[in-house]
C-alpha cells in the first residue's frame, strides 16, 4: 500500500482540508510537513464546521496520530489556542494523539511583528502575506539563528540563542525605527510556554521510520499550493517554503523512497488570495458570482479571494513540478448553471503562442490566456456521489480537463460535506 501525498495543484485555497480528513480514514498517521498557521482548512463533518489552521486534519479522526513536521514553522501561542478550540467542540487532543518535531522552528511574537511592518510599509513592495510571522521566521531558520521547540529544554543555553537571534533582529530593528526586543522579556516568554509545549515534542523522524517498518499508511498533508512554492512558483508572490510533493518527505524526516502517490487538488475554477499574476482572473460579474457562490474567503483571514476560470497551464505544470498521479477536483458544483465556461488552455507573451507559464516577473504579468469555450450544464452536481449522479455536460468537462492537464482525476468533491465525494482510484490501493 503506498504512502500518499496531498498537495494543493493551484495557488492554495483548493479544499485540501476535506479530502485529507476523508483519505485520513484509511491512514494510519497524518503528517503536516511545510508552512504554518496561514494556511487554513475548513471541514465539515456531520453538519459541524471545524477550522484548522496549524494542527494536522488527522486529529479530527480517532485512533489516528497527527504529526507536526521539521519543515513546518509553529507558532506557541497559535498552536495553544488551536488546541484549546478544538477542545472546546468535543474533539480531543493531547500528546497521546499529536506529536511535534523537536526541531520545528518557532515563530515569535517579533516574527509577526517584523512581517506585519514589511506589508504596512509600501503597497509596491506588499506581498500579500497574512503578517503571521512565516516568512521571517524560515528567514532565521535557514539564517541559523531560529528558536527551536527542543531550545525549550535546555533552558541554560536558551539566553544565548536569544542573543544571536536578537543580534539579528534588533539591528533591524533599529534600522527600520522601531523599538528594540528585550532578550530577557522573551526568555520569560518561552519558559512559561515550555511545560504547555515539551509533552508534544517527538523526534519526529525516528518515529516515523519506526512507524514506515511497522507498515502504517503514513498521510502526508501540504499547505498553500504548488504556484506558491518559493522555487516553482510566481516568484517573488509565493510563500516562503517549498510547497511542491518533494517537500513531504524533506519536511517530515523521511526520504523520498517514503513518498508514493502524490495526489494534486484543484477546483473547477481558479482563485487566488493576495498580490501577483493571475492570468485567468475574473474581475468582473462572473468573478464575483464564482466568489458568492463558492463562499471564496479566507479561512484565517476572511479575505476575499480573486476568482477567475480554470487554468489548465498552471495545473498541467504542478503536475509536472509535483509528480501528481491523480487530481482531486473540487468546487465541481460551484460551477452549475453557467452556460458556458471557459478554459485557459495555453498563453499567448508578446504575440507568440506558449505553452507553460514563465518564471520571470514580468513575463507572468504580460501573458494572456488562449480560452476555449465548453457548453455549460442545467442540472446541479452538488452532493453527488458517483458518476451517474452527474449531467453528461459536467462529465465531459471533468473529462477535458484530464486531457488538458495529462493526469486523471482520482477523487471528485461536490460539497463541504465529507461524504460528497466521488472515487475514481483510492490513492491508498493505486
Amino acid at each position: 500500500m503506498a504512502n500518499v501525498v496531498v498537495v494543493g495543484a493551484q495557488w492554495g485555497d483548493e479544499g485540501k482540508g476535506k479530502i485529507v480528513d476523508w483519505l485520513s480514514e484509511q491512514a494510519d498517521i497524518v503528517v503536516r510537513f511545510q508552512g504554518g498557521h496561514n494556511a487554513g482548512h475548513t471541514l465539515v463533518i456531520n453538519g459541524k464546521t471545524y477550522k484548522l489552521a496549524l494542527l494536522p486534519s488527522g486529529v479530527l479522526r480517532d485512533q489516528k496520530l497527527s504529526v507536526i513536521g521539521n519543515g513546518v514553522v509553529f507558532d506557541p501561542a497559535a498552536f495553544l489556542d488551536e488546541v484549546t478550540k478544538l477542545k472546546s467542540q468535543g474533539v480531543a487532543v493531547s500528546p497521546e494523539n499529536l506529536r511535534v518535531a523537536e526541531n520545528v522552528t518557532l515563530i515569535l511574537p517579533l516574527h509577526r511583528e517584523l512581517d506585519a511592518h514589511r506589508e504596512s510599509a509600501s503597497a509596491a513592495t506588499a506581498i500579500g502575506t497574512t503578517r503571521r510571522g512565516i516568512g521571517p521566521a524560515y528567514e532565521d531558520k535557514v539564517g541559523r539563528r531560529a528558536i527551536r521547540l527542543m531550545d525549550l529544554a535546555d533552558l541554560d543555553t536558551l539566553p544565548h540563542k536569544i542573543d544571536r537571534l536578537l543580534a539579528h533582529h534588533n539591528a533591524l530593528r533599529r534600522g527600520l525605527g522601531l523599538p528594540e526586543f528585550d532578550g530577557k522579556q522573551i526568555l520569560k516568554e518561552l519558559t512559561a510556554l515550555a511545560p504547555e509545549l515539551l509533552p508534544y515534542a517527538e523526534t519526529v523522524w525516528r518515529l516515523l521510520d519506526i512507524k514506515r517498518r511497522e507498515g502504517k499508511r503514513m498521510l502526508f498533508e501540504g499547505a498553500q499550493g504548488a504556484l506558491l512554492d518559493v522555487d516553482h512558483g510566481t516568484y517573488p508572490y509565493v510563500t516562503s517554503s517549498n510547497t511542491v510533493a518533494a517537500q513531504a518527505a524533506t519536511g517530515a524526516g523521511l526520504g523520498p523512497g517514503a513518498v508514493g502517490y502524490v495526489l494534486g487538488l484543484c477546483k473547477a475554477y481558479t482563485t487566488r488570495v493576495g498580490q501577483g499574476p493571475f492570468p485567468t482572473e475574473q474581475d468582473n460579474e462572473t468573478g464575483r458570482k464564482i466568489g458568492e457562490r463558492g463562499r471564496e474567503f479566507g479561512t484565517n483571514t476572511g479575505r476575499p479571494r480573486r476568482c477567475g476560470w480554470f487554468d489548465a497551464v498552471l495545473v498541467r505544470q504542478a503536475v509536472r513540478t509535483c509528480g501528481i498521479n491523480g487530481l482531486a477536483l473540487t468546487k465541481l458544483d460551484i460551477l452549475d448553471g453557467f452556460d458556458t465556461i471557459e478554459v485557459c488552455t495555453g498563453y499567448r507573451l508578446d504575440g507568440k503562442e506558449i505553452d507553460h507559464f514563465p518564471a520571470g516577473e514580468g513575463a507572468q504579468a504580460r501573458v494572456e490566456p488562449i480560452y476555449e469555450t465548453i457548453e455549460g450544464w442545467k442540472e446541479p452536481t452538488a452532493s453527488a456521489r458517483s458518476w451517474a449522479d452527474l449531467p453528461a455536460q459536467a462529465i465531459k468537462y471533468v473529462r477535458r480537463i484530464e486531457e488538458l492537464v495529462g493526469c486523471p482525476v482520482a477523487l471528485l468533491s461536490t460539497s463541504p460535506e465529507r461524504e460528497d465525494t466521488i472515487l475514481v482510484q483510492n490513492p491508498f490501493e493505486a
